[in-house]
């Protein structure tokens, strides 16, 4: 390595850090990157970024490790800049990594969107939200499906969840379930992709956003950005709509990047209105009062529907959207408001059944709730997912997650889906600014 170029550690979790590395750092002679740093997602911070995505300049790769050894990092490759590029931590964590990063002599920095976005000769709609588990997904949905329903082609490109061999995950593209088998897709990925291919649609994702952006192009008449996280999109968009969840109204501005994702929107979508109190709306509003008063608002409900009858007495044990519950920082979701109301029923608190992986889970979130999350970042999570269930012996699973996972673990008792979906709450609904949007570009 040139002893005069700069020396770059990229802090991520799989995602906006590799995005990032090929945006501002591939190809260039004055600086290099010596390790990305990985935490939120387990399992990935043993890893290396391929040769055959870093360039000619990396020929062994570049390792991933763990944050917790930045600054050991920093002293053994004399780091002159450590760059943060992940997203949902709470704005002093963020500072947290920094002071550390100061203290070991590197500056510090944030790349912001006109680095790293990418321009699209399609138009782009992106679909964010200020935290996890606002319903940011709900809301991609029905826009490729009421979209591509009038007859144009929309394609959904996702926020990367490369969590498995990244030289085969530089582009994909998913139309069907078997091509999320083919991929080996984790229990996290399938719930963001299955939704969008059962709703007849098509999702691209992995690694390279330049080359994922040009190939959707090739079929899409327009791209919807479906973001991941609270984080900002990786492509320009033409009209940025970003959720609040109306449970949580008290953090429009409290979660990196999700305060700038706020400001930056060109409509604001309250989502749960129908299930949020009336003092939750009145915080929600005054929030949206302070940060983004001139921006439209659209209010909107997320119903929840069982796909079958549960018998009085059943005993219920409730699985929940995985990110939603451990770094989106809710206590429980979809599944567990679909049941908590009916009759007659026991909900069974997964917590004392849980093996040492599950155990794992809670112990780093520790505000879940009687609920077990659906993490399947590998095999031995689904296992323990799997042994969880079987321990607590209930007579019916209600899932609140976006996928069936019950045909990936051969469960003894029978599945109930509770579904969600997007739904006006108000008028103007979120079409109204869609129409404006598309007549305006003529399209």
């Amino acid at each position: 390595m040139n002893d005069q170029r700069r020396r770059i550690v990229i802090c991520g979790a799989a995602g906006r850090d590799f995005h990032d590395f090929n945006r501002l750092y591939r190809g260039r002679t004055d600086c290099h990157v010596v390790a990305f740093t990985a935490t939120q997602i387990p399992g990935v911070d043993s890893r290396t970024y391929p040769p055959s995505l870093c360039g000619p300049d990396y020929p062994d790769g570049i390792p991933i490790l763990p944050e917790a050894e930045l600054e050991t990092i920093c002293t053994r490759f004399g780091v002159n800049e450590v760059v943060f590029a992940y997203s949902d931590v709470p704005h002093a964590h963020v500072m947290q990594v920094g002071s550390r990063a100061l203290a070991a002599g590197a500056t510090f920095s944030l790349p912001g969107p006109r680095e790293t976005m990418l321009a699209s000769n399609r138009p782009v709609i992106s679909v964010c939200a200020v935290r996890t588990g606002c319903g940011k997904s709900q809301v991609a949905r029905y826009l490729t499906g009421t979209l591509a329903a009038r007859g144009m082609r929309p394609a959904a490109i996702r926020h990367p969840m490369p969590y498995g061999y990244l030289e085969r995950q530089a582009v994909q593209r998913f139309a069907s379930s078997q091509d999320l088998i083919d991929a080996g897709c984790t229990l996290e990925e399938r719930e963001e992709y299955e939704p969008h291919i059962d709703a007849g649609g098509v999702v691209f994702a992995g690694v390279d956003y330049e080359q994922i952006l040009r190939a959707a192009e090739l079929e899409a008449d327009l791209i919807v950005w479906d973001g991941g996280n609270n984080d900002f999109a990786f492509i320009t968009p033409d009209l940025s709509l970003v959720v609040v969840d109306a449970l949580r109204p008290e953090q429009l501005d409290t979660h990196h990047p999700g305060t700038a994702v706020l400001r930056m929107a060109d409509v604001v979508i309250i989502n749960k209105v129908r299930v949020a109190s009336s003092e939750q709306l009145t915080t929600v509003h005054r929030g949206l009062d302070r940060i983004v008063p001139d921006v439209p608002r659209v209010e909107a409900a997320s119903p929840v529907t069982l796909d079958a009858a549960i018998p009085q007495g059943s005993r219920v044990l409730v699985v929940e959207d995985g990110p939603t519950i451990t770094h989106g920082g809710m206590p429980d979701g979809a599944g567990y408001r679909a049941v908590r109301a009916l009759p007659g029923l026991t909900i069974v608190d997964p917590r004392p059944f849980a093996t040492p992986a599950i155990q794992a889970v809670y112990a780093q979130y520790p505000h879940i709730g009687p609920v077990l999350p659906a993490v399947g970042y590998n095999v031995e999570q689904l296992d323990a997912l799997r042994a969880t269930i079987d321990a607590a012996r209930p007579d019916i699973v209600v899932a609140g997650t976006p996928i069936n996972f019950a045909r990936d673990l051969d469960l003894a008792c029978p599945v109930v889906r509770a579904r969600y979906r997007y739904a006006d709450a108000g008028e103007p609904g979120l079409m109204t600014h869609i129409n404006r949007f598309l007549a305006d570009r003529k399209i």
